[in-house]
């Protein structure tokens, strides 16, 4: 797989419209995330992309943490431009990242009755939570086996909790990109991926708890 990134380096002296492509191709074309984040990709450099990814990520807790409609308004632009989950075939993809695209054409895959079982949950998880959309690590799975954890954050009905999970499947879904060395991405995503489906819903394992263990089993770094 080709990112068809810049070298990172190189990030603070291309044009805008040319950050913001970087943008839209690791995440999804957001004008919130691109306001946003255009003060920093123009005046900060970073070590990698998993860097720029953290940092990102950082500025979207601090939206979630502050006391602002405003700050909350910016942030539910920028989290529920990520696509539904099994949208359908005829829809047009170009304003997909690569990312989401690969995981659509996988997602695709099954019966027409999971489909449209997929799209009732879709409309009910986003009726539970206005402003967002349903966002895991797919990770090769089925709709079978992402369907039971949609159910079970709809029943849930944290929608603090989803903001932040939210939050972090958008960080650690790409957390191991780097321009031109993606060896090892498709691996380590399906580690994360798994370790996610193993304790998604496990009573008090927080985000932070699921980062540090990542860090301690060597699949985050």
């Amino acid at each position: 797989m080709s990112s068809g990134l810049p070298p990172i380096a190189s990030l603070p002296s291309l044009p805008e419209a040319e950050r913001f492509r970087v943008l839209d191709t690791l995440f999804e074309p957001s004008p919130e995330l691109h306001t946003l984040m255009a003060p920093v990709l123009a005046n900060q450099s970073f070590s990698s992309y998993a860097r720029l990814i953290d940092a990102v990520g950082g500025r979207m807790s601090a939206l979630s943490a502050a006391n602002s409609p405003t700050d909350r308004s910016v942030l539910l632009g920028i989290l529920g431009s990520h696509p539904r989950l099994g949208r359908p075939k005829a829809a047009p993809a170009e304003h997909l990242s690569e990312l989401s695209k690969q995981e659509q054409a996988r997602l695709n895959a099954g019966t027409e009755e999971l489909a449209e079982k997929l799209a009732r949950l879709n409309a009910e998880y986003e009726e539970k939570f206005p402003g967002l959309r349903f966002v895991t690590f797919v990770n090769g799975r089925s709709r079978e086996e992402i369907m039971p954890e949609m159910r079970r954050r709809i029943d849930r009905a944290d929608a603090d909790r989803e903001v932040e999970e939210t939050i972090q499947s958008v960080e650690l879904t790409l957390f191991d990109l780097d321009a031109g060395d993606v060896r090892d991405w498709q691996r380590s995503r399906a580690e994360v991926g798994k370790f996610v489906a193993d304790v998604s819903g496990s009573a008090g394992y927080s985000s932070t708890s699921m980062k540090f263990d990542l860090l301690d089993d060597g699949i985050l770094y």
